[in-house]
């Protein structure tokens, strides 16, 4: 079997994100043989959609003629002609993620089996998830609906809740009193005021939902160390399960800091690219919980690698997934195999319809439960109407 060509799609939708246009970006590698396989560069949010499909347009040409089913040869020969992969990147990342995911959805359905199966069969049959990003609401919809009073994000977790979530995640300080976000300066010692408000939420919640439901708190580095151990030290009383980029994650050691003043587990990793990323953080015990995201990281061949280097540090698992249905389904394949996974993320986009419409298969959890899928690959596709829509790049 032999790779002939390369698609890269810009996928079309109608939502937007907090900076820019929702923009899924995905790859489809195509073989001698018939058989296609689908890759997402998970780029989705923030700027670089662009650059994601600039960098695998160049990639591409690497991987024409090569056999898919060495997926080991083809990540290395990725890694090194690249020449500046060696010095690390979000862009170059993601790119090479969806082209090795592409290449790992070939292999499965050559085999016909599921993905999974080829990362060690099942060691989870129930994948327990946390309803992620309450602060835009939660709920099957179109469009986030931001959150502001401390009874807002009480509802919308009873919501969560009333789904059958027994987890969720919030970021308690990023919208301020007037609904604007990310207005404010968070870094350095903070006003009580401006953590207070942050902590009513966070106590609102927990009155709403009780004390066996879990609280991940999300701070997306806006924090810096000093406020974040401040705003920590705040809301250690409210039992929270683990807190979620407190700082950036460009600084192990100060990343240490903050694990060393709280009480409860520190979490990083969607920022975090490759082994040689994540090596620092788990030699230093700087993270208890670690998120890559099969999409930024180097795709599944990189990151099973990184699972298994966190396992030796007793150090769990939660793939981040933010993006289209394809980065959901190949997540729980992942998260289906290994031993120290611990939670799922359903994060509030993979509810909206525009996202959900550009697959075939709308992969929910049940009950705050998910399962892997079985269909041979990662399960997914992009709908014909997608396609259609859809800027399509190819590559020969």
């Amino acid at each position: 079997m032999k790779i002939t060509s390369v698609d890269i799609i810009d996928v079309a939708n109608d939502l937007h994100a907090a900076t820019n246009k929702w923009r899924p970006v995905v790859v489809r590698i195509n073989t001698d043989e018939g058989i296609s396989g689908l890759g997402e560069i998970g780029l989705a949010f923030g700027a670089g959609a662009s650059g994601g499909i600039g960098m695998a347009r160049d990639l591409a040409p690497l991987i024409i003629g090569m056999n898919p089913m060495n997926n080991e040869a083809i990540w290395e020969k990725l890694f090194a002609k690249s020449f500046w992969g060696q010095g690390g990147g979000g862009i170059l990342s993601a790119a090479m993620s969806g082209l090795d995911t592409a290449v790992w959805d070939i292999k499965a359905k050559a085999l016909n089996v599921p993905l999974y199966q080829l990362l060690g069969g099942k060691t989870n049959d129930s994948l327990r998830a946390y309803a992620s990003q309450l602060h835009l609401g939660w709920g099957k919809g179109r469009e986030k609906n931001i959150q502001v009073t401390p009874e807002q994000y009480a509802a919308a977790a009873r919501a969560a809740v009333d789904d059958g979530y027994d987890a969720v995640k919030v970021n308690p300080v990023a919208v301020d009193e007037k609904g604007n976000w990310n207005r404010k300066n968070l870094a350095g010692p903070q006003p009580a005021r401006i953590l207070r408000l942050g902590y009513e939420r966070l106590a609102a919640i927990r009155d709403e939902i009780g004390r066996d439901v879990d609280i991940i708190v999300e701070m997306y580095a806006f924090t810096d160390t000093t406020s974040a151990v401040q705003f920590g030290n705040m809301i250690k009383d409210l039992n929270i399960y683990y807190y979620e980029e407190p700082i950036t994650p460009l600084h192990p050691d100060l990343m240490k800091t903050v694990a060393d003043a709280l009480p409860f587990p520190v979490a990083s990793g969607e920022r975090i690219y490759w082994r040689w990323g994540f090596r620092p953080f788990l030699e230093k015990r700087s993270l208890g919980v670690i998120q890559p995201d099969i999409c930024t990281c180097g795709g599944i061949t990189e990151v099973k690698k990184i699972c298994d280097m966190a396992r030796i540090y007793d150090v769990a698992v939660q793939i981040h997934t933010c993006g289209s249905p394809i980065a959901t389904a190949v997540a729980l394949h992942l998260e289906t195999a290994i031993p120290n996974f611990l939670i799922h993320e359903t994060h509030r986009y993979t509810l909206l319809e525009p996202n959900i419409d550009t697959c075939l298969h709308d992969y929910q959890a049940q009950k705050g439960k998910f399962t892997v899928p079985e269909l041979p690959g990662i399960g997914q596709t992009l709908t014909e109407e997608t396609l259609r829509a859809s800027l399509v790049i190819s590559v020969t």
